[in-house]
């Protein structure tokens, strides 16, 4: 028969369990925790009246451009439509 208590796979569970948390404890600690974006800087134009119609249209097309989602053409083509309204 089992002399033993029959308990160390439970002891050998919690200790994986507890060797796993501290490995992600000290990588988040020595990381930075998690990524965030940035929050954004104030600046003048916060208050500002935000911009409606076709100028957030004109906006909005532009930041776009800027991120690279359209391409030149596609700017300039959206650009002109908007200016022909």
């Amino acid at each position: 028969m089992n002399g033993g208590m029959g308990g160390g796979w439970i002891f050998a569970l919690v200790a994986i369990v507890g060797i796993v948390l501290l490995v992600i404890l000290v990588v988040r600690l020595v990381g930075g925790g998690t990524r965030r974006e940035p929050s954004p800087k104030p600046t003048s134009r916060m208050n500002e009246q935000a911009p409606t119609g076709r100028s957030r249209a004109r906006q909005i097309l532009t930041e776009r451009y800027a991120r690279g989602e359209i391409d030149t053409a596609e700017y300039q083509e959206r650009l002109q439509l908007l200016q022909d309204e």
